[in-house]
Parts: C-alpha cells; structure tokens; sequence
C-alpha cells in the first residue's frame, strides 16, 4: 500500500481506505437490506484491511443504526486501535423509509449542537475508545446555521473527543463558511467514473486549501466492478433498485460504460474494480476512495488498486466515458 496524508497535516493513510456501511444491514438508505449480519467476517475484513494497509476506516452512527459503530468498535480492539484512522459521522436522523432527503433515503439532517454533543459521546462508547482520528457532518442541516453546527463539532475537537473535523456532500461555499469557524480536514462525496461533479470545483479547492477528499461509492455501487449485467441481479429491498442509474432502461444503457471499462482493465492487466479505484488516485494525492466491501476477496482486489499504474492512453480513455443514464438519486 501507498500511503498519503489525511489533508496537509492530518494523519497518515493508506491511498485506499475501507468504507463500512454495507456490513450492516436493515438500514433504509443500505444496499441489500435483506441480507444477514455476519459480522465475525466483518471484522476479519476490517483486520486484514489494515494489515494490508488500508488504515481508514469509515463509519457512522446512523449505520446500523448503531451497529456498525458497535462492530468496528469490536474489530479495533486492543492494539489495533492504533492501527487504524477511525472515522465516523453525525447529522442524520433516521425516518420512515420513504422520507428522508434526496441524497439519504429514510433520512433527515440533524445539525443542532446539543445532537452533536450528545452523538459524540454515544458514537465513542460503542466504538470503544476515548476519541475518533475524523468526525464527520454527514449532512448540513437546512434548518440549522452551520456556522453552530461547526462550533459544536469544533468543541468535539477542544475536548480531545476527535483529532480532525470534516464535511460531507457540501458545496465550496459551506466548506468557506465553516473553515472560518475551525478548519476543514476532509470533504466526503460521491466521486468515481460515472459521477465526476466534484471535479469541476471540489477536488480542485480540496487540493488547493489541503483538504482530503474522500470518494465515497468509488465504484459505482458495485456497478463499476462489474457486479451487475441487469436490474434482476440487485438483491431484493436494495437502495439500487429505487436510484434512476439502475432502472432497467438505463442500467442496459450504463453496460456500454462496464463494458469500455473492461476493455482497459484488460489493457493493464487489471480487474474492473482496480481501474476505477485507480483512476480516482490520479486526481490528487489528497484524493483517497474509501470503496465499501463484505468479503476478503473484494477487499484484496480494492486494496491492489494502490499497485496499479495506468497509462497515459487509459486515462485518456477513462477520462472521455460517456455520462451515465440517469441521475444519482
């Protein structure tokens, strides 16, 4: 594994982390919500992510709800706490399934300080430590100036509870407003082949003010690796099967941006997964993907990402894929 840094003077990381919301399953907003818990692999696969190198772990409380953070809790145990750069969120409030905001369904913003101080001091007991390496607003709250959300993310910070302080799917603008209030160390948003937005202004100001920038779903949900050949293979009660991308019409018309992916993973001797992943590490050291995984196999393939190197021609080639049909939600 590479390693950078988490911002300009953040802690140390491997280029690729791990993503943990798909080991928990039930939640509204999760990918096959049918699917059993097992998280005696969870935790092996969170064991030889940082074995391999891939030391940034991300959660958040509303995962589960509260159950991922129990488990990551578990799997960091011990000496391998310091092992890891332990991440985790507030600023969601769960709702009906069908409620919620755009980019988080069966979900609604809660920025108010007093959540903030209280879900710092939840998260912490479940995930057995006295602090977090990076505590993140998982979205700004419409209804809550987030110059106060900040302030009380900042005391978090004062208080030795957390390391750093970052955003998540936030504009320039917010980013502006809240390094006045304390400065920024990450920015997590949705970034990979198939939604390049965050390119245009984003990862540039990211790079410019040295902020880490924390691709969430790098790979398309799973469907940039390859996972899926039609609507039928989602899991049943899975949050793809509700998302525009994946909806039978456009699902047939994103195969043709898989299919030139393979073309280049075949070039480079590569799978699907490790050129997506790939590609992400060319857009700035700060840019570190943090691809979500179950099984020890996707977790190789993701964390070898780091040893693969693309030619001018790819990058060329990635860089001119057609956009997607359909938009992210």
């Amino acid at each position: 594994m590479r390693y950078t840094t988490l911002g300009r003077t953040g802690p140390e990381v491997g280029v690729i982390g791990l993503g943990c919301m798909g080991m928990s399953s039930g939640m509204s907003f999760g990918y096959d919500r049918t699917a059993s818990r097992d998280d005696a692999t969870s935790i092996a696969v969170i064991h030889r992510a940082l074995a391999s190198g891939a030391t940034l772990i991300d959660t958040a409380d509303v995962y589960g709800p509260y159950t991922n953070e129990e488990m990551v809790g578990r799997a960091l145990a011990g000496d391998r706490r310091g092992q890891a750069v332990l991440a985790t969120k507030v600023g969601l409030a769960l709702t009906a399934p069908e409620g919620g905001s755009g980019t988080s369904p069966g979900a609604v913003p809660d920025g108010r300080p007093e959540h903030v101080r209280a879900s710092i001091d939840a998260s912490l007991r479940r995930l057995g430590t006295d602090h977090v390496d990076l505590y993140q607003l998982h979205r700004v709250d419409p209804q809550v100036p987030l110059e106060e959300t900040w302030g009380a993310m900042a005391e978090v910070v004062a208080a030795g509870k957390a390391r750093c302080i970052g955003l998540s799917e936030v504009s320039v603008e917010q980013v502006e407003r809240a390094r006045r209030v304390h400065p920024v160390a990450s920015v997590q948003s949705e970034l990979s082949l198939w939604t390049r937005d965050p390119l245009t202004a984003m990862v540039p100001y990211c790079e410019e003010q040295g902020i880490a920038f924390l691709p969430f779903a790098p790979l398309g949900r799973g469907f940039l690796a390859g996972r899926f050949s039609s609507f039928d293979d989602l899991p049943e009660d899975d949050l793809r099967r509700r998302l525009p991308r994946f909806q039978r019409e456009a699902l047939r018309a994103n195969l043709a941006i898989v299919g030139r992916v393979r073309e280049i993973a075949e070039r480079a001797g590569a799978t699907l997964a490790q050129v997506a992943l790939a590609w992400l590490l060319e857009q700035g050291r700060h840019v570190v993907p943090i691809p979500g995984t179950r099984t020890p196999e996707h977790l190789a393939d993701n964390a070898g990402a780091a040893d693969i190197k693309l030619s001018a021609a790819d990058l060329a080639d990635l860089d001119a894929l057609p956009a997607p049909e359909g938009g992210r939600y």
